[in-house]
C-alpha cells in the first residue's frame, strides 16, 4: 500500500517507521515554538498527503514525549480522512510543568494508517441482551 506525501515547506520531513514492524510512522514538526505548561498549539508538519481509498490516518501521541515532558494530543487519536488534501497539522498540549521547545525535525506524533469500514445505520426499538448488559466504568471490579 502506498501513501503519497508532498512537502509544502522546506523543513518538512517525510514520515518514516523507526523500526521494522512498528505500527506507527514518526511525524515531525517543521516549525519552532515554545509550548508552555497548559498550552496547546497546532504544529505544522509542512506535508500534504494522499491516502489510499478505504483508509484513514490516525495521529497518536509519542509515549516518550508523554513520559518525559507531559506532551500529548488532546484529540487522540486524531483522524485524517482519505479525501483531505490540506496541510497535516498536529495539535499538541503540554500537560507537564515546564515549557517544551518544539523544533523543526522533532518527532511530535505517530501516524497509523488503518482501514475504514462504512456501515449501514439502522434505528431499532430493542437490542439483543448480553451477559454484560449495561455494566461499565469499573463494573468488573479493581
Amino acid at each position: 500500500m502506498i501513501v503519497k506525501f508532498k512537502k509544502v515547506h522546506p523543513d518538512a520531513t517525510i514520515p518514516t517507521y523507526a523500526h521494522p514492524g512498528d505500527a506507527g510512522m514518526d511525524v515531525c514538526s517543521c516549525a519552532m515554538l515554545t509550548l508552555h505548561p497548559g498550552a496547546r498549539a497546532l504544529v505544522p508538519t509542512g506535508l500534504i498527503m494522499e491516502l489510499p481509498k478505504g483508509t484513514e490516518a490516525q495521529i497518536r501521541p509519542r509515549s516518550g514525549l508523554a513520559l518525559k515532558y507531559g506532551i500529548s494530543l488532546p484529540n487522540t487519536p486524531g483522524t485524517i480522512d482519505e479525501g483531505y488534501r490540506g496541510e497535516l497539522g498536529v495539535i499538541l498540549i503540554n500537560l507537564g510543568n515546564e515549557p517544551v521547545e518544539i523544533v523543526p525535525g522533532m518527532r511530535i506524533a505517530q501516524m497509523v494508517i488503518a482501514p475504514v469500514l462504512h456501515v449501514t445505520v439502522e434505528e431499532v426499538t430493542d437490542l439483543t441482551d448480553t451477559a454484560r448488559g449495561t455494566g461499565g466504568f469499573g463494573s468488573t471490579g479493581i
